[in-house]
């Protein structure tokens, strides 16, 4: 039988998101851009990355936005040729395509993949409660950190050094663009996820029965 990514992670459904924001505070500061890359399962049970999802998005009323977050990010929040749209519409948007990939897969709930995982995660969560959205399809507060990933596996708690060690590659001019770091979050996690794998193995021999969906888990509903 073809591996599941379903029995891989519990039921959950791993992807990779990464936020570009006006500061540090979920609550006050502004979110400017959100991406997403879908984690899948291969053939042979490898992980890779897989569908792509990027959103400009309008600063929500009142929010802050520091210069120096700013200047790092390289946003222009009013440019005129910035294609935005606001929080509520962004976010039903990428939880209608995580729901989809949710259910084919299926697993049961999406969970958060990022790197330092709780800043995005935080934002997620904060703009969801902002736009009132009740079908949020990840995992309210657990996720899984590259940066812990990659200290562990790699020695590197830095995204760029963390992919350079893996031996994949990594553009400085990229770097702090939503799409780009969630493109490469996701690779990271796959490739120490696959090198991993032994250990996955080794603990499926050891403890069968624990493997696969937990049998009492939140389904996902369209």
């Amino acid at each position: 039988m073809q591996p599941r990514i379903a029995d891989r992670f519990r039921g959950f459904l791993p992807v990779a998101v990464d936020v570009e924001t006006g500061g540090f505070n979920a609550a006050t500061d502004a979110l400017l851009e959100l991406a997403a890359v879908l984690i899948e399962m291969g053939p042979a049970g490898e992980l890779r990355p897989g569908a792509n999802f990027r959103y400009h998005v309008q600063p929500f009323h009142g929010s802050r936005m520091d210069p120096a977050s700013l200047a790092v990010n390289g946003i222009d929040p009013h440019h005129p040729l910035r294609p935005a749209m606001p929080e509520k519409e962004a976010l039903t948007q990428l939880f209608r395509e995580v729901r989809k990939a949710v259910r084919e897969a299926g697993c049961t709930r999406a969970i958060l993949v990022g790197h330092n995982a709780s800043f995005d995660l935080g934002f997620l969560n904060a703009a969801a409660a902002r736009s009132d959205l009740k079908r949020n399809p990840f995992h309210p507060f657990s996720c899984f950190d590259t940066a812990t990933l990659g200290g562990v596996a790699l020695g590197q708690t830095v995204l760029s050094r963390a992919v350079a060690a893996a031996g994949l590659a990594w553009d400085p001019a990229g770097a702090h663009s939503a799409i780009y770091d969630a493109q490469r979050t996701a690779e990271l996690f796959c490739t120490i996820c696959n090198r991993f794998r032994f250990m996955y193995e080794d603990a499926l021999e050891r403890a069968p029965d624990l493997a696969g969906p937990e049998a009492d888990g939140p389904a996902i509903d369209d």
